[in-house]
């Protein structure tokens, strides 16, 4: 089993799971502060039905796309590249407006947390609390998956780098919470953020290939106006060939192929793909950058 295409996967779930695991700690030290740590166990449901709904639907999407490349549906190795391409679209989207949203939220989550909290004490039940976790993991655990989706076809190496990652971050938030430990989140959150910006500019490339592989298949059914994309020089969606590394630094050897799991490098690298690359990297980057400014407690 090749653990290169682990380490994504790793990354990404790192930085969701600190994530969720900040809320939990602020919400477990506040029902602490409160003395009302009989509500614990509202947490502790929250967490692992997160989990479990997470957990359930990264199982559907798997199941789903074995199925798609175990059918004997004449179309299904063209439906199966397209729902992959789709995935990574979703990932991508999903991803982008996370890594935007969160650093504009950062500021202020203790103190929504907290007033949260509050709420739901003087409701005088734990439900409130519940919803809380719940949301947090799972929308972390979401986002998870459907990266998680689009990297399976490099084996089930990525469901061991989410393990990992999850494994990460929950001893990050135990040994903040219970150890005592100092970590300047700040610059952790600044640094993994823009390791995820360049892992979902990758997966441009990913997505466009797989649109690029479907529509390759279709032509090779003869489907109508389809049947024009053959196998050309250049690519018959993608456009010219940018550049053409395999001989220099092949995308299936180190340390390509480090490169292509986390970055999304690929030897044979087309005009749209660059282009495609450029638009998220340049439009998402300058988003986060934004957000950075705003969420900075030194300025007004």
């Amino acid at each position: 089993m090749d653990f290169t295409f682990a380490l994504p996967v790793f990354l990404v779930t790192l930085r969701e799971g600190v994530e969720a695991a900040l809320v939990i700690g602020i919400v477990l030290a506040c029902l602490s502060k409160a003395n009302a740590s009989s509500l614990n166990r509202f947490v502790y449901i929250g967490v692992t039905l997160g989990i479990t709904v997470s957990i359930a639907l990264g199982l559907c999407l798997v199941l789903s796309l074995q199925s798609l490349g175990l059918s004997d549906w004449n179309y299904a190795p063209v439906a199966e590249q397209a729902v992959k391409g789709g995935v990574a679209l979703v990932a991508i989207a999903l991803l982008s407006w996370m890594l935007v949203w969160m650093t504009k939220q950062a500021k202020t989550l203790k103190h929504e947390v907290i007033q949260s909290v509050e709420a739901s004490l003087n409701g005088g039940n734990g439900w409130g609390i519940f919803t809380l976790i719940f949301v947090a993991v799972l929308r972390e655990g979401v986002e998870t998956v459907l990266f998680v989706g689009s990297q399976m076809q490099q084996g089930w190496s990525p469901v061991l780098g989410a393990v990992a990652g999850l494994a990460g971050a929950s001893m990050i938030g135990i040994l903040i919470f219970q150890g005592g430990i100092r970590i300047n989140l700040k610059v952790f959150f600044q640094f993994m953020g823009f390791v995820l910006l360049l892992i979902i500019s990758g997966l441009v490339i990913t997505a466009l290939r797989k649109f690029e592989s479907s529509i390759f298949l279709m032509g090779q059914m003869n489907l109508g106006p389809l049947n024009w994309c053959q196998q050309p020089v250049n690519s018959c969606i993608l456009g010219r060939q940018v550049w053409d590394l395999s001989a220099v630094l092949p995308d299936r050897q180190f340390p390509g192929l480090v490169l292509k799991a986390l970055f999304g490098y690929t030897q044979q690298l087309y005009l749209v793909q660059a282009i495609g690359y450029l638009v998220i990297f340049l439009g998402v980057g300058s988003m986060y950058w934004y957000s950075l400014r705003q969420s900075d407690p030194a300025r007004p």
